[in-house]
Protein backbone atom coordinates (compact mmCIF):
# COMPACT_ATOMS: atom_id res chain seq x y z
CA UNK A 1 0.00 0.00 0.00
CA UNK A 2 1.42 3.51 -1.21
CA UNK A 3 2.04 6.50 1.33
CA UNK A 4 -1.01 8.61 -0.46
CA UNK A 5 -2.97 5.41 -0.29
CA UNK A 6 -2.22 5.11 3.11
CA UNK A 7 -2.82 8.92 3.63
CA UNK A 8 -6.25 9.05 1.75
CA UNK A 9 -7.53 5.99 4.09
CA UNK A 10 -6.60 7.69 7.12
CA UNK A 11 -7.93 11.30 6.21
CA UNK A 12 -11.07 9.90 5.65
CA UNK A 13 -11.75 8.98 8.84
CA UNK A 14 -13.95 10.98 11.06
CA UNK A 15 -14.46 9.60 13.92
CA UNK A 16 -12.53 6.56 15.50
CA UNK A 17 -14.59 4.09 14.85
CA UNK A 18 -14.82 4.68 11.31
CA UNK A 19 -13.62 2.67 8.47
CA UNK A 20 -12.05 -0.98 9.14
CA UNK A 21 -11.86 -1.85 12.47
CA UNK A 22 -10.58 -5.04 13.05
CA UNK A 23 -11.43 -7.52 15.91
CA UNK A 24 -8.25 -8.97 16.01
CA UNK A 25 -7.67 -12.79 17.21
CA UNK A 26 -4.67 -13.02 19.51
CA UNK A 27 -1.64 -15.18 19.28
CA UNK A 28 -0.44 -18.08 22.10
CA UNK A 29 2.89 -19.50 22.35
CA UNK A 30 3.23 -23.40 22.54
CA UNK A 31 2.72 -22.98 26.45
CA UNK A 32 -0.31 -20.84 26.05
CA UNK A 33 1.01 -17.57 27.08
CA UNK A 34 0.42 -14.04 24.78
CA UNK A 35 2.47 -13.99 22.44
CA UNK A 36 3.18 -10.08 22.67
CA UNK A 37 5.52 -9.46 20.25
CA UNK A 38 3.94 -11.27 17.50
CA UNK A 39 0.54 -9.40 18.21
CA UNK A 40 2.48 -6.34 17.59
CA UNK A 41 3.69 -7.48 14.68
CA UNK A 42 -0.08 -8.92 13.42
CA UNK A 43 -1.24 -4.97 14.26
CA UNK A 44 1.02 -3.59 12.46
CA UNK A 45 0.33 -5.86 9.12
CA UNK A 46 -3.11 -5.26 9.63
CA UNK A 47 -2.49 -1.23 9.27
CA UNK A 48 0.07 -1.35 6.42
CA UNK A 49 -2.56 -3.43 4.43
CA UNK A 50 -4.85 -0.47 4.26
CA UNK A 51 -7.03 -1.10 7.63
CA UNK A 52 -7.92 1.87 9.46
CA UNK A 53 -7.33 0.57 13.21
CA UNK A 54 -8.16 -2.26 15.69
CA UNK A 55 -10.61 -3.60 18.34
CA UNK A 56 -8.35 -5.35 21.05
CA UNK A 57 -10.11 -7.62 23.45
CA UNK A 58 -13.18 -8.48 21.80
CA UNK A 59 -14.30 -11.56 21.42
CA UNK A 60 -12.36 -12.34 18.68
CA UNK A 61 -9.55 -11.37 21.07
CA UNK A 62 -10.82 -14.50 23.58
CA UNK A 63 -11.20 -11.76 26.10
CA UNK A 64 -13.34 -14.26 28.09
CA UNK A 65 -10.25 -16.20 28.96
CA UNK A 66 -7.16 -13.56 29.82
CA UNK A 67 -6.37 -12.23 32.91
CA UNK A 68 -6.62 -8.68 34.24
CA UNK A 69 -2.89 -8.00 33.77
CA UNK A 70 -3.15 -9.67 30.46
CA UNK A 71 -6.05 -7.52 29.31
CA UNK A 72 -4.30 -4.86 30.16
CA UNK A 73 -1.13 -5.70 27.99
CA UNK A 74 -2.77 -5.99 25.04
CA UNK A 75 -4.49 -2.67 24.73
CA UNK A 76 -1.12 -1.20 25.36
CA UNK A 77 0.49 -3.70 22.90
CA UNK A 78 -2.33 -2.36 20.30
CA UNK A 79 -1.35 1.18 21.10
CA UNK A 80 2.21 0.94 20.94
CA UNK A 81 1.53 0.60 17.62
CA UNK A 82 -1.44 1.61 16.17
CA UNK A 83 -1.58 5.10 18.68
CA UNK A 84 -4.50 5.71 20.49
CA UNK A 85 -6.61 7.14 17.81
CA UNK A 86 -6.67 3.82 15.89
CA UNK A 87 -7.34 1.55 18.98
CA UNK A 88 -11.21 0.63 20.02
CA UNK A 89 -10.78 -1.60 22.88
CA UNK A 90 -13.30 -4.37 24.11
CA UNK A 91 -14.61 -3.46 27.45
CA UNK A 92 -17.14 -6.04 28.01
CA UNK A 93 -17.59 -7.01 31.84
CA UNK A 94 -20.38 -8.82 33.36
CA UNK A 95 -21.33 -5.67 35.11
CA UNK A 96 -20.98 -1.93 34.76
CA UNK A 97 -18.35 -0.73 37.50
CA UNK A 98 -15.91 -3.27 35.76
CA UNK A 99 -16.81 -2.02 32.32
CA UNK A 100 -16.08 0.85 33.38
CA UNK A 101 -12.61 0.53 35.05
CA UNK A 102 -12.08 -1.04 31.86
CA UNK A 103 -12.99 2.22 29.79
CA UNK A 104 -10.64 4.08 32.44
CA UNK A 105 -7.90 1.80 32.16
CA UNK A 106 -8.59 2.34 28.12
CA UNK A 107 -8.33 5.97 28.43
CA UNK A 108 -5.41 5.69 30.11
CA UNK A 109 -3.53 3.99 27.38
CA UNK A 110 -4.58 6.60 24.98
CA UNK A 111 -7.77 5.42 23.47
CA UNK A 112 -10.68 7.70 22.55
CA UNK A 113 -13.29 4.89 22.14
CA UNK A 114 -14.24 1.77 23.34
CA UNK A 115 -17.21 -0.75 22.49
CA UNK A 116 -19.15 -1.90 25.06
CA UNK A 117 -21.66 -4.80 25.02
CA UNK A 118 -25.13 -4.45 27.26
CA UNK A 119 -24.13 -6.06 30.84
CA UNK A 120 -24.06 -9.97 30.41
CA UNK A 121 -24.92 -11.23 34.08
CA UNK A 122 -28.27 -11.59 33.38
CA UNK A 123 -30.71 -11.29 30.91
CA UNK A 124 -31.32 -7.18 31.38
CA UNK A 125 -34.40 -5.34 31.32
CA UNK A 126 -34.40 -1.86 29.45
CA UNK A 127 -33.75 0.12 32.61
CA UNK A 128 -31.12 -2.15 33.84
CA UNK A 129 -29.38 -1.49 30.15
CA UNK A 130 -29.26 2.42 30.52
CA UNK A 131 -28.18 2.38 33.85
CA UNK A 132 -25.49 0.37 32.59
CA UNK A 133 -24.35 2.71 29.74
CA UNK A 134 -25.05 5.64 32.06
CA UNK A 135 -22.36 4.25 34.40
CA UNK A 136 -19.72 3.79 31.72
CA UNK A 137 -20.22 6.68 29.78
CA UNK A 138 -18.65 8.93 33.14
CA UNK A 139 -15.71 7.64 32.27
CA UNK A 140 -15.72 10.35 29.82
CA UNK A 141 -14.62 8.42 26.92
CA UNK A 142 -16.74 7.65 23.62
CA UNK A 143 -18.30 4.51 23.68
CA UNK A 144 -20.01 2.67 20.71
CA UNK A 145 -22.45 0.35 21.65
CA UNK A 146 -22.08 -3.69 20.48
CA UNK A 147 -25.67 -4.98 19.96
CA UNK A 148 -25.10 -9.01 20.03
CA UNK A 149 -28.42 -10.52 21.08
CA UNK A 150 -27.27 -13.57 19.89
CA UNK A 151 -24.77 -14.24 22.56
CA UNK A 152 -25.88 -11.61 25.36
CA UNK A 153 -30.08 -12.63 25.34
CA UNK A 154 -30.31 -8.50 25.39
CA UNK A 155 -31.49 -6.59 21.72
CA UNK A 156 -30.42 -2.85 21.94
CA UNK A 157 -33.62 -2.31 19.58
CA UNK A 158 -33.27 1.34 17.69
CA UNK A 159 -35.72 2.35 19.88
CA UNK A 160 -33.39 1.67 22.83
CA UNK A 161 -30.22 2.84 20.73
CA UNK A 162 -31.92 5.99 19.95
CA UNK A 163 -32.90 7.03 23.95
CA UNK A 164 -28.89 5.78 24.85
CA UNK A 165 -28.07 7.81 21.83
CA UNK A 166 -30.36 10.76 22.91
CA UNK A 167 -29.01 10.81 26.61
CA UNK A 168 -25.33 11.16 25.15
CA UNK A 169 -24.27 7.63 26.45
CA UNK A 170 -23.07 6.28 22.99
CA UNK A 171 -21.78 7.66 19.72
CA UNK A 172 -22.56 4.68 17.50
CA UNK A 173 -23.10 0.92 17.42
CA UNK A 174 -21.72 -1.96 15.87
CA UNK A 175 -25.14 -4.35 15.10
CA UNK A 176 -24.39 -7.94 14.82
CA UNK A 177 -28.37 -8.60 15.14
CA UNK A 178 -27.88 -10.05 11.50
CA UNK A 179 -31.71 -7.98 10.81
CA UNK A 180 -30.18 -5.73 7.96
CA UNK A 181 -33.66 -4.04 8.92
CA UNK A 182 -31.80 -1.78 11.73
CA UNK A 183 -30.10 0.20 9.18
CA UNK A 184 -32.78 1.69 7.94
CA UNK A 185 -34.97 2.07 11.53
CA UNK A 186 -31.97 3.35 13.13
CA UNK A 187 -31.40 5.87 10.32
CA UNK A 188 -35.11 7.22 11.40
CA UNK A 189 -35.10 6.87 15.12
CA UNK A 190 -31.31 7.85 16.06
CA UNK A 191 -30.50 9.72 12.58
CA UNK A 192 -26.88 10.87 14.47
CA UNK A 193 -25.85 7.69 15.60
CA UNK A 194 -23.12 5.81 13.97
CA UNK A 195 -23.70 2.38 12.62
CA UNK A 196 -21.33 -0.37 12.08
CA UNK A 197 -21.36 -3.12 10.06
CA UNK A 198 -21.23 -6.07 13.45
CA UNK A 199 -20.92 -8.92 11.04
CA UNK A 200 -18.96 -9.88 8.43
CA UNK A 201 -21.20 -11.67 6.32
CA UNK A 202 -24.54 -8.83 5.92
CA UNK A 203 -21.31 -6.14 5.08
CA UNK A 204 -22.83 -4.94 1.56
CA UNK A 205 -26.15 -4.71 2.90
CA UNK A 206 -25.17 -2.98 5.73
CA UNK A 207 -23.47 -0.37 3.73
CA UNK A 208 -25.92 0.31 1.50
CA UNK A 209 -28.21 1.39 4.65
CA UNK A 210 -25.91 3.54 6.02
CA UNK A 211 -22.65 1.82 7.97
CA UNK A 212 -19.98 4.08 7.97
CA UNK A 213 -17.66 1.65 9.67
CA UNK A 214 -16.63 -2.20 9.65
CA UNK A 215 -16.00 -4.04 13.09
CA UNK A 216 -14.15 -6.84 11.07
CA UNK A 217 -13.53 -10.32 11.69
CA UNK A 218 -12.09 -12.00 8.48
CA UNK A 219 -9.29 -9.15 7.61
CA UNK A 220 -7.65 -11.16 10.22
CA UNK A 221 -6.58 -13.45 7.46
CA UNK A 222 -7.36 -11.29 4.23
CA UNK A 223 -6.86 -7.24 4.62
CA UNK A 224 -5.99 -6.16 1.40
CA UNK A 225 -9.68 -8.54 0.05
CA UNK A 226 -11.58 -7.59 2.55
CA UNK A 227 -10.46 -3.38 2.62
CA UNK A 228 -11.01 -3.60 -1.28
CA UNK A 229 -14.36 -4.41 -0.94
CA UNK A 230 -15.26 -2.46 1.73
CA UNK A 231 -14.19 0.87 -0.06
CA UNK A 232 -15.92 -0.07 -3.32
CA UNK A 233 -19.20 -0.94 -0.81
CA UNK A 234 -18.71 2.43 0.24
CA UNK A 235 -18.47 4.05 -2.51
CA UNK A 236 -21.35 2.38 -4.35
CA UNK A 237 -19.27 0.36 -6.59
CA UNK A 238 -21.68 -2.54 -6.75
CA UNK A 239 -19.93 -3.54 -10.07
CA UNK A 240 -16.57 -4.30 -8.27
CA UNK A 241 -18.37 -5.04 -4.71
CA UNK A 242 -20.60 -7.86 -5.61
CA UNK A 243 -17.93 -10.05 -7.48
CA UNK A 244 -15.64 -9.63 -4.06
CA UNK A 245 -18.39 -10.35 -1.95
CA UNK A 246 -19.24 -13.49 -3.64
CA UNK A 247 -16.13 -14.86 -3.30
CA UNK A 248 -15.25 -14.33 0.19
CA UNK A 249 -19.17 -15.00 1.86
CA UNK A 250 -18.21 -18.90 2.36
CA UNK A 251 -16.08 -17.20 4.86
CA UNK A 252 -17.46 -14.36 5.84
CA UNK A 253 -20.83 -15.83 6.89
CA UNK A 254 -18.21 -18.01 9.85
CA UNK A 255 -17.61 -14.59 11.61
CA UNK A 256 -21.47 -15.17 12.64
CA UNK A 257 -21.23 -18.69 13.72
CA UNK A 258 -19.99 -20.45 16.75
CA UNK A 259 -16.64 -21.33 15.73
CA UNK A 260 -15.73 -17.96 14.38
CA UNK A 261 -12.63 -17.26 16.46
CA UNK A 262 -11.05 -20.75 14.95
CA UNK A 263 -12.09 -20.53 12.04
CA UNK A 264 -10.65 -17.04 11.39
CA UNK A 265 -7.51 -18.09 12.91
CA UNK A 266 -7.40 -21.54 10.68
CA UNK A 267 -7.77 -19.16 7.55
CA UNK A 268 -5.34 -16.88 9.14
CA UNK A 269 -2.79 -20.16 9.07
CA UNK A 270 -4.02 -21.33 5.71
CA UNK A 271 -3.04 -17.65 4.58
CA UNK A 272 0.45 -17.68 5.87
CA UNK A 273 -0.22 -15.91 8.85
CA UNK A 274 -0.26 -16.88 12.21
CA UNK A 275 -3.09 -18.34 13.56
CA UNK A 276 -2.65 -20.17 16.02
CA UNK A 277 -4.14 -22.25 18.84
CA UNK A 278 -7.47 -20.74 20.79
CA UNK A 279 -7.58 -21.02 24.71
CA UNK A 280 -9.77 -23.56 26.33
CA UNK A 281 -12.95 -23.83 26.20
CA UNK A 282 -11.99 -23.87 22.28
CA UNK A 283 -9.96 -25.99 20.69
CA UNK A 284 -8.66 -26.49 16.66
CA UNK A 285 -11.16 -27.44 14.55
CA UNK A 286 -12.02 -31.04 13.18
CA UNK A 287 -14.00 -32.80 11.07
CA UNK A 288 -16.55 -31.44 8.76
CA UNK A 289 -16.18 -27.90 9.93
CA UNK A 290 -12.33 -27.94 9.71
CA UNK A 291 -12.74 -29.10 6.18
CA UNK A 292 -15.46 -26.39 5.21
CA UNK A 293 -13.25 -23.86 6.57
CA UNK A 294 -10.46 -24.64 4.90
CA UNK A 295 -12.33 -25.81 0.96
CA UNK A 296 -13.97 -22.12 1.44
CA UNK A 297 -10.48 -20.28 2.17
CA UNK A 298 -8.30 -22.64 -0.25
CA UNK A 299 -10.86 -21.17 -2.93
CA UNK A 300 -10.76 -17.73 -1.90
CA UNK A 301 -6.74 -17.83 -2.05
CA UNK A 302 -6.77 -19.39 -5.36
CA UNK A 303 -9.05 -16.64 -6.71
CA UNK A 304 -6.78 -13.88 -5.41
CA UNK A 305 -7.82 -13.17 -2.48
CA UNK A 306 -4.81 -11.65 -0.06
Amino acid sequence: MTESTVSEASSSREAAWRGVMVATTLPFTSAGEVDYDAYAEHVRWLLDNGCDGVVPNGSLGEYQVLTAAERTRVVETAVSVAGGDRVMPGVAAYGALEARRWTEQAGEAGCGAVMLLPPNAFRADEASVVAHYAEVAKAGIAVVAYNNPIDTKVDLTPDLLARLHGDGYIRAVKEFSGDVRRGYQLAESAPGLDLLVGSDDVLVEMILSGAVGWVAGYPNALPGTCVRLYQAALRGDLAEALPLYRMLHPLLRWDSKTEFVQAIKLSMDLAGRFGGECRPPRFRLTGRVNDEVTAATRAALGAGAN
